[in-house]
């Protein structure tokens, strides 16, 4: 996408070029996991219609909006998709529903599985209408344990998950990730699943059910990093990775800012102390001989390049950095992103113009298919807004059919 607005209508008449055009999805997801991963779906060509009560997506209500229900975490997280608005509790509501699920490839929720099935939605109804379906639950636990059906959130997740916990091991205090980790990992195996399904009923021509769960995903995402002593049983040593869990990690303070680098081979490490004034420093000192012993030893490792780096701006360092092939880079604050150069030469952002909302700063698909590529073809819809278009054509079906 080019750096100059595009306009709404122009983005309605585009055909989907991705790898997943003509996949349709039935999307009962709200907040941000669901949405977010039905998202990428839609940016990869799958026409969403996205299945909302009559008081809409709570996250279409959070955050600075110039129209009531048009909230910026909605915006972000909703685009291509169609938003059908039908009251799940009423008979006709639920018989709208169930008239779209011949047409469908998939269906994904992220209420509790019990409430499904108190609607009469679960997947034995479902697969009856449509044995190709792919029907799948995003949760917050397996259903095969004692928390199962039990309401979670990103934070909750964050603290059951571990990562608070990895704040206060650092820090002395459990904190929350200043952004909605577990949503945004959760939601990336759920597109995992959803797509792994699709390929499975290519296959075999079998639909099936999914259970993403939430605390599962996330704790094996956790302790990925941080199994240490206990990946061996009995155990040989601590869980943790001293080097993710040191005080010194940095950023680190420059003359003029902060900066963050990695120095990890013994390469860069003789040439950052050659620089510095201290040649031949991890042969003298049996702690920093190893990239082993410099990870045992990482508080130290952090500390003697704290106190080092405040003696040069961050240009000076970073052209240090490159010379010596030293990953480095500036600590970005959010708004340095719009103006970042690499961000700006690879067209990661673009203003387009949205029927209702007006110009929006819009990031891309950041993954590139050279023979099938995302698109963004419609912005987010307003609550309601395709409801007559999809029940006419669903109907029409039927009728067509019969």
């Amino acid at each position: 996408m080019s750096s100059t607005a595009v306009h709404g209508d122009e983005m309605e008449t585009a055909s989907p070029t991705g790898p997943l055009a003509g996949v349709r999805v039935l999307d009962l997801t709200t907040v941000i996991m669901g949405p977010a991963a039905t998202q990428i779906l839609g940016d990869l060509g799958a026409d969403v219609i996205k299945i909302e009560s009559p008081s809409g997506d709570s996250m279409r209500w959070i955050g600075p909006a110039k129209h009531e229900g048009m909230g910026p975490l909605y915006l972000q997280s909703n685009r291509n998709k169609r938003s059908v608005v039908l009251d799940l509790k009423t008979k006709e509501g639920k018989d709208a529903l169930l008239s779209l699920v011949p047409q469908a490839d998939i269906l994904v929720y992220n209420v509790r599985p019990q409430a499904m099935k108190r609607l009469g939605l679960d997947y034995a109804t479902v697969s009856a209408i449509n044995p190709r379906i792919i029907f799948c639950g995003a949760v917050g636990y397996g259903s095969e344990g004692p928390n199962a059906g039990q309401a979670v959130y990103d934070d909750l997740m964050q603290a059951a998950a571990g990562i608070s916990g990895l704040f206060q091991a650092v820090d002395g205090a459990p904190r929350y990730a200043p952004v909605n980790i577990c949503d945004r990992v959760v939601g990336l195996y759920l597109t995992i699943a959803l797509t792994s399904a699709l390929y499975h009923r290519a296959m075999t021509g079998q639909g099936q059910e999914i259970e993403v769960p939430m605390f599962e995903t996330m704790a094996q995402f956790v302790v990925a990093d941080h199994m240490g002593g206990h990946a061996f049983d009995p155990d040989i040593g601590p869980m943790g990775y001293k080097r993710l869990l040191s005080r010194a990690r940095g950023p680190y303070k420059t003359k003029d800012g902060y900066l963050s680098l990695v120095v990890y081979s013994d390469k860069h490490w003789r040439a950052f102390c050659e620089l510095v004034g201290d040649p031949g420093m991890i042969d003298r000192d049996p702690r920093f001989a190893t990239q082993e012993l410099r990870t045992q030893n990482a508080e130290l490792a952090g500390q003697y390049l704290a106190k080092h780096m405040p003696t040069r701006t961050n240009a000076e360092w970073i052209e240090f950095c490159h010379s010596i092939d030293t990953p480095v880079s500036p600590v970005n604050m959010i708004e340095d992103l719009f103006e970042d150069p690499h961000l700006k030469a690879v067209g990661m952002f673009s203003k387009l113009e949205h029927p209702t909302e007006g110009t929006l700063n819009v990031a891309r698909f950041p993954v590139k298919f050279a023979k099938s590529p995302a698109s963004i073809r419609r912005l987010a819809p307003n609550l309601g807004e395709h409801t007559r278009e999809v029940l006419q054509a669903a109907t029409a079906k039927k009728t067509d059919a019969a």
